[in-house]
């Protein structure tokens, strides 16, 4: 290949983007080129208001000047250091800060690079927790459908959204599936919590009585699902889930790559529903989507398990190269400390009801079946063409982002999830922008 600088610079070819109709964006490509705040600019230089931070990660906002200069800071001081048998102090201090953020029972974190990565290391740790306590047949694994875990052959065997499983063979085996809780029809156009479906739960009962007890490792569930299209656990559902693991012996392991960081107004849904998992996957709000970072967030009796042996022994033979990567813990710090200065997460809780006051005032607009919310996430579901699945929110999408608004599609739902610092007027212009839309789609 030519390296002589000539390659063009608007040639779209070469990049095969993930989760996008390649085709149809390079024949009209939706270009951004700068952000700010609660706005990203366009290579035609209009100003689109974000309503989805991003994608789920820019929980802060855009552009914030703590955060790019650690960034800046920390690229010049020491840009990357190994994290196997070596450390720099800024991977310490930001796991404490995680843990001092975090609910009580969790005091260790470790590192990945994306929330798919932690999904892998979660279920991994799992499988291995169990194997070095002496319970070594505990190798089943238990998602739940419409869940979505990442990308990984761990995370879309335990998920549950079909084409992300069904072009990719067996998957792994020895993974069940407990039914998703979206019930539209007895929870429809529901603020907060739906009233019905805690008896989904029971059919982890269903599950141990098939396999056994004694053949089940872990069950791993977002406690509310977001990429799938927003669904809320039904009032009881997460603490009936976390009652029938505890008297299993199975680990519960939350996947809050999305509820992480104030999405629900709390540190993490499990302090927002008073839940305690036994491990929390986290990612994106971690370094407000700046510089990948995820982590496994774990109780103490999970770690300790494995601090036997001879102290110069690896205890879990697991780690990724940029595990705990300089820049990215100076970003972690940098967004920490971002959120606390500016109370983001009481922010956002004081906001959830004018939020979702707004939100559901799209009622009466054409083709909407169901509106659902919690915190500063929402859902609208459209319905379907007839024969044409995804087409309606996919046209809403892009009529939105023409008319300067930004929101993200799931098959026939449009799901919102701005960032944190959002303001009323923010919101009114979402919601108006998102009336017109709803009102000129077909």
């Amino acid at each position: 290949m030519a390296m002589d600088g000539d390659t063009r610079p608007n040639d779209l070819s070469a990049f095969w983007m993930p989760f996008t109709s390649n085709r149809q964006f390079k024949k009209n490509p939706r270009m951004f080129v700068s952000a700010d705040r609660m706005h990203y600019t366009t290579a035609d230089g209009r100003q689109v208001l974000d309503g989805t931070a991003g994608l789920w990660c820019c929980n802060a906002g855009h552009n914030r000047p703590k955060i790019v200069e650690a960034i800046q800071k920390q690229a010049a001081e020491l840009d990357y250091a190994p994290a196997f048998q070596m450390g720099h102090p800024k991977a310490f201090e930001l796991a404490t800060k995680l843990v001092e953020m975090a609910p009580e029972p969790f005091t260790h974190a470790f590192y990945t690079n994306s929330g798919s990565e932690a999904v892998e290391t979660a279920l991994k740790i799992a499988l291995a927790y169990h194997r070095v306590r002496g319970e070594g047949t505990r190798t089943r694994l238990i998602g739940r459908e419409r869940g979505y875990h990442g990308v990984n052959f761990g995370g879309i065997s335990v998920g549950g959204i079909v084409n992300n499983r069904k072009f990719f063979g067996s998957l792994l085996t020895g993974v069940d599936h407990l039914p998703h809780t979206h019930l539209p029809a007895v929870n429809s156009f529901t603020k907060g919590q739906p009233e019905h479906g805690v008896e989904l739960a029971d059919e982890l009962e269903r599950i141990v009585a098939l396999h056994g007890a004694e053949t089940i490792a872990a069950v791993i569930v977002e406690p509310m699902a977001g990429s799938t299209g927003v669904l809320m656990p039904p009032k009881g559902y997460l603490e009936r889930l976390r009652a029938i693991t505890e008297k299993h012996g199975i680990l519960l392991i939350f996947d809050e790559v999305i509820t992480g960081f104030g999405r629900l107004g709390s540190s993490f849904a499990a302090e927002h529903f008073g839940v305690m998992p036994d491990m929390i996957t986290c990612a994106k709000g971690l370094t407000n989507g700046v510089i990948p970072m995820g982590a496994v967030l774990a109780t103490s009796d999970i770690h300790d398990a494995f601090m036997q042996g001879p102290e110069e022994a690896i205890e879990l033979f697991h780690g990724y190269t940029y595990s705990g990567n300089p820049i990215a813990a100076a970003a972690g710090l940098a967004t920490l400390e971002t959120y606390r200065e500016e109370g983001l997460f009481e922010r956002a809780a004081g906001l959830a009801s004018y939020w979702g006051d707004g939100l559901h005032s799209l009622r009466d607009c054409p083709h909407v079946i169901d509106i659902r919310n919690m915190g500063l996430i929402g859902a609208i579901e459209l319905e379907p063409i007839a024969g044409a699945p995804t087409k309606r929110a996919f046209s809403a999408f892009l009529k939105a982002y023409e008319k300067g608004i930004l929101v993200r599609t799931t098959g026939d739902i449009i799901a919102m999830s701005p960032p944190l610092i959002i303001e009323k007027e923010h919101i009114d212009t979402l919601f108006g922008t998102l009336r017109e839309v709803l009102n000129e789609i077909q």
